[in-house]
């Protein structure tokens, strides 16, 4: 099977190839033989109800700084490519939501269709810190609140916790704030003026200091796993602010946490997503543009990128 897949992603020129998921996934659709293109969402347009974009042929290679080459932009409808790729970064917002509603007029299964992934529809509908409360039970005691006076009876409650925008990402705006901190007033000041959203608030989860696990799954089944650790002067594990790369298994509480969502995620089309699990609890599930897939592989697990293909050519078979 040879599929003409169309990424939209950031520009692959800003592309940090070592630890970067699209670019494991376009490794992967190469080797296999599909044909790769190349857009950035500003070039995505629908006109008369026909969605296209200015695409590029691409074609790619594991080496850092010679790792892509891009032939001559052409215009394409998208209903002409076998699979498109949603692999912009977040944040979630207007613009995001505005092309996952694009897409949509183009995505279905099956070979006559063009398949998107994830399906835009549900992503639009499952920002990942909102999703995940559909498993309360899976979660630690959490609020969404624009009310500072819930923040901080909230705060009273448990004594340390974490702030943090509602449609943020990678560890952007993430705040700890412990009993006595003396700056939530004007944190609260600061984000009510940053962002029009509400805010979420955490219980502070002390086993973060042993890692912030990452569990991908792949059409709802577990594939592998990634543990990501704190430096010691950060409470945020993510990897561009100093988070440490650890393998690792899985729990017996985190099987059961994946067995619980991943008829759920199957169900919404989500081929590609990417779990955080502190402890015994889980706190995001994201499936806008997941990441690793790279730090998996690197620590001796599966070869999730040959996964998600298997699964995509399921599909379009």
């Amino acid at each position: 099977m040879s599929l003409r897949v169309a990424v939209q992603m950031d520009h692959i020129k800003t592309v940090q190839i070592e630890g970067d998921s699209t670019f494991a996934l376009m490794l992967e659709a190469q080797a296999r033989g599909h044909e790769l293109y190349h857009y950035e969402v500003d070039r995505l347009s629908m006109r008369d109800a026909v969605v296209y974009a200015d695409c590029e042929p691409v074609k790619v290679q594991d080496v850092e700084g010679a790792h892509f080459e891009l032939g001559a932009a052409k215009r394409e409808n998208l209903e002409d490519m076998d699979v498109v790729l949603m692999r912009q970064d977040p944040p979630f917002h207007m613009g995001y939501i505005t092309a996952t509603h694009l897409l949509e007029r183009i995505h279905g299964e099956g070979p006559d269709r063009t398949l998107v992934a994830n399906n835009p529809a549900e992503v639009r509908n499952a920002p990942e810190k909102i999703f995940v409360t559909e498993f309360p039970e899976l979660m630690p005691e959490t609020l969404i609140t624009r009310s500072g006076d819930e923040i901080r009876k909230f705060r009273e409650e448990f004594g340390d916790i974490i702030i943090k925008p509602l449609y943020g990402n990678g560890g952007a705006g993430v705040f700890r704030i412990q009993e006595g901190d003396q700056n939530l007033s004007s944190l609260l000041e600061m984000f009510e003026m940053t962002w029009p959203e509400p805010f979420i608030a955490q219980r502070y989860m002390k086993e973060v200091r042993a890692g912030d696990k990452r569990i991908i799954l792949i059409d709802g089944e577990p594939v592998g796993a990634i543990n990501r650790v704190p430096s010691e002067d950060e409470a945020r594990s993510n990897m561009h602010v100093g988070g440490r790369a650890e393998a690792i298994g899985m729990t017996q509480r985190e099987e059961e946490i994946c067995a619980a969502i991943g008829p759920e995620l199957k169900r919404r089309g989500f081929i590609f997503v990417g779990i955080d699990v502190i402890g015994d609890y889980m706190t995001e599930i994201n499936v806008t543009s997941p990441t690793g897939i790279r730090e998996v592989k690197k620590f001796g697990g599966a070869d999730i990128a040959a996964l998600f293909w298997d699964a995509v050519e399921r599909k379009k078979a």
